[in-house]
């Protein structure tokens, strides 16, 4: 294997800058969905399962992806920008078409596409991250990519604020500043990926590495691959799969309760009140900015306290100040306070985006970082599919169905992630 160079600064920020564009969609895709269905005369009750895009699209494509660009060497474009390229086109397609739909399925299925473009984009991108850098420039690589998720999710939620006041008025069956969104979603997502790709040259495979890369395989080589490497996966991965179940089961409770907690601890309105809701809703909407802003402020500095202290550490303090601030959260009164809350998650959300990595990459073969960072989008999205499925019935039979308990609920959740955080065992620099 080559030598790894060492990169400045500038050379990991502009290798990420592609990032920014997949999470601004993301960002759309969180906040402006759910008021597109509304719009289209989904029914409350619909609005779970029409989400259902997300993890299950999550499930089936990265971990398929990032075992074919695991095999994939073009001289041309590397190894995984042909995977961010793909799929930043059918982002931005999907993007345009979107406040085109015309009706309830439409959307829904165009989410499916949007989902899809955008798991092909952004799985590669933690393999690449891990193909690119020595172990020492790691933690600045994965925190880049924690910077430009708060980067690119905050101006997502900005825009749902300022289009609405600039863009007035509807066309077709949604209001004008939809298209607004989406169109500039559609631009930093492919103009922000050909950036990135057009600054940064992948490290060529070896003789050796390009032998095996040729040997052509069945069409289920991918899903063997996949299987073999769970089969393989080291201990510390397993360990991080017990962590992100409760971590990632506990921020689906926060953000399909959010708006209602508000609502109900400040306002005391419910759905019903339609205008007290709404200003609920809007005043959540800046929360959930406000927590991505706090998220890329944070990201460069836990950098440095995971190379002192260990990431492993970072980590379990990130999610005891992300839990206290979700235990906080459901009995404010004051709606300026809630901002205090709420910078707890920050803090959580900026080690979530990228300290986890660096605690499994020192345990995984070079040959499969791909399809193991596949794997631990996997840890990610089969406990937000569990939480779709179970949650209805705990809200409702031990919740007493208030949204504030739900937060609660996660708040306690996240304890017990920290828990099992101090239990992971990480490769140390000596053996690694």
């Amino acid at each position: 294997m080559l030598k790894k160079p060492k990169l400045s600064f500038w050379q990991i920020l502009n290798m990420n800058v592609g990032f920014f564009g997949i999470q601004y969609s993301f960002g759309l895709q969180q906040s402006a969905v759910t008021p597109i269905y509304d719009f289209l005369g989904a029914s409350p009750d619909q609005i779970p399962i029409l989400h259902l895009a997300g993890p299950v699209t999550g499930l089936l494509v990265q971990p398929i992806i990032g075992a074919l660009s695991d095999k994939t060497w073009n001289p041309k474009l590397g190894r995984r920008k042909p995977y961010f390229l793909i799929g930043a086109i059918l982002c931005s397609l999907t993007l345009i078409a979107f406040p085109f739909s015309s009706s309830l399925w439409m959307a829904a299925g165009l989410l499916w596409i949007l989902d899809a473009g955008n798991n092909t984009a952004m799985e590669p991108y933690r393999a690449l991250i891990a193909d690119q850098l020595e172990k020492e420039q790691q933690p600045l690589g994965f925190q880049m990519q924690s910077f430009f998720t708060g980067l690119g999710q905050v101006l997502a939620n900005v825009s749902l604020f300022i289009f609405p006041l600039i863009f007035i008025g509807t066309t077709g069956a949604l209001p004008t500043w939809v298209y607004a969104s989406f169109f500039l979603g559609a631009i930093c997502s492919i103009g922000s990926i050909l950036w990135s790709m057009s600054k940064t040259k992948e490290i060529p495979p070896t003789e050796e590495e390009l032998i095996k890369i040729k040997q052509k395989g069945s069409l289920l080589e991918p899903l063997i691959e996949i299987f073999s490497a769970i089969k393989d996966m080291p201990k510390v991965m397993w360990q991080l799969a017990l962590v992100y179940l409760f971590q990632w089961y506990a921020l689906f409770c926060y953000w399909q309760n959010s708006s209602k907690s508000v609502a109900l601890s400040v306002w005391n309105a419910t759905p019903e009140n339609t205008e007290a809701y709404s200003e609920a809703v809007s005043w959540t909407g800046l929360i959930n900015g406000w927590y991505n802003v706090v998220t890329f402020l944070i990201a460069f500095a836990l950098v440095g306290f995971a190379k002192k202290y260990s990431a492993r550490k970072v980590h379990a303090v990130c999610l005891i100040i992300a839990a206290i601030g979700f235990l906080a959260f459901p009995h404010i009164e004051n709606k300026n306070l809630l901002f205090f809350a709420i910078t707890g998650f920050g803090i959580g959300w900026a080690s979530m985006m990228g300290i986890p990595y660096l605690m499994v990459v020192a345990d995984i073969p070079k040959e499969r970082y791909g399809v193991y960072m596949g794997i631990i989008n996997m840890m990610i999205v089969i406990p937000m599919i569990i939480q779709t499925l179970s949650f209805g019935y705990i809200l409702k039979t031990f919740l007493n169905n208030d949204p504030r308990n739900a937060i609660t609920f996660a708040g306690a959740l996240l304890l017990i992630a920290t828990v099992c955080t101090l239990f992971i065992k990480q490769k140390n620099s000596s053996n690694h």
